[in-house]
């Protein structure tokens, strides 16, 4: 296990999480992840630690509203939320870690356009 930190542009929301050497990304092309490029790297709760941040931190929920998508309320991005694939973790968009390492790493795509016909092939992510 390795320890990366990252946040949000502003850098006003910061965050650290432990991952394995080599974790799996995944690339979905929902609605949401479509138009803000996130690249999922989900990990369980006990591995993410928000630093700083929490106040302005700005929630938004759609459809199910199952997710909780953080943003913050200065530059707008989102560095992590809770996906409705795993509430009880963490899916944290590679593009805010403070490494360029998760570009080199595996990464599966997902039909989350088809989320319910497709959500079976997540369950991998949460162990």
């Amino acid at each position: 296990m390795k320890t990366l930190t990252g946040g949000c542009h502003c850098q006003t929301v910061r965050f650290e999480i432990e991952v394995e050497e080599q974790p799996y990304l995944t690339d979905c092309n929902c609605s949401m992840c479509n138009k803000t490029g996130f690249i999922h790297l989900i990990i369980p709760k006990q591995q993410f630690n928000l630093l700083s941040g929490e106040q302005d931190l700005q929630l938004y929920r759609f459809n199910s509203k199952v997710a909780k998508h953080y943003f913050c309320k200065h530059c707008g991005v989102e560095s992590f939320y809770i996906p409705r694939s795993n509430p009880d973790g963490y899916s944290v968009n590679a593009r805010c870690l403070d490494t360029d390492d998760w570009q080199n790493w595996p990464i599966d795509k997902f039909d989350g356009q088809n989320w319910e016909q497709n959500a079976a092939k997540l369950s991998h992510l949460s162990k």
